[in-house]
């Protein structure tokens, strides 16, 4: 009972978060902005009883991949985004609306045709979504992706640190 209601307004407050990230001037606020977008796609996996991933959600994301941003947008000396020009506030109340109304529409179509997200049987979650089986499945059948990816992470890195180091050469 509790699960598609936490589900929703943890999908509400994504949304709302993404759209902070996207209109906040600052770069830094808009990177906090974007944490509270990952903590609460973390906690549509849990409440879909996917809790590993979930947790991986936190720690790769929120934690690690966010600490680099913060890292790099400090390191760039970013000033505040150049101000919008001013906007009528009551276009974007009518679009907010518009926006919740078709959000409703979409939920009844969804709930008419039975293809609402459910949560899995703890049992079934645990069976599927273990980090032993997410491991085995990683190291067995997708090697071959999970190397490539491994690589072209190094040489991004590579690359960004060979044009920061001519920048402030």
């Amino acid at each position: 009972m509790v699960a598609p209601f936490l589900f929703f307004f943890l999908a509400v407050v994504a949304v709302a978060a993404a759209l902070g990230m996207l209109f906040s001037r600052n770069p830094v606020s808009s990177a906090l902005w974007l944490v509270l977008n990952m903590i609460c796609i973390a906690g549509l996996y849990i409440t879909l009883n996917a809790t590993f991933i979930g947790a991986i959600q936190i720690l790769v994301y929120a934690g690690a991949i966010m600490v680099l941003f913060l890292f790099v947008i400090m390191l760039l000396n970013l000033a505040a985004l150049p101000r919008l020009q001013d906007l009528d506030w009551k276009k974007v109340v009518g679009f907010i609306l518009g926006l919740l109304v078709l959000a409703q529409l979409v939920y009844m179509f969804a709930l008419s045709l039975d293809v609402l997200p459910f949560a899995f049987e703890a049992e079934e979650a645990a069976a599927t979504g273990s980090a032993r089986v997410i491991g085995i499945e990683l190291f067995t059948t997708h090697v071959l992706a999970f190397e490539v990816i491994g690589i072209l992470l190094l040489v991004a890195t590579i690359g960004a640190l060979m044009l920061a180091k001519r920048r402030f050469s």
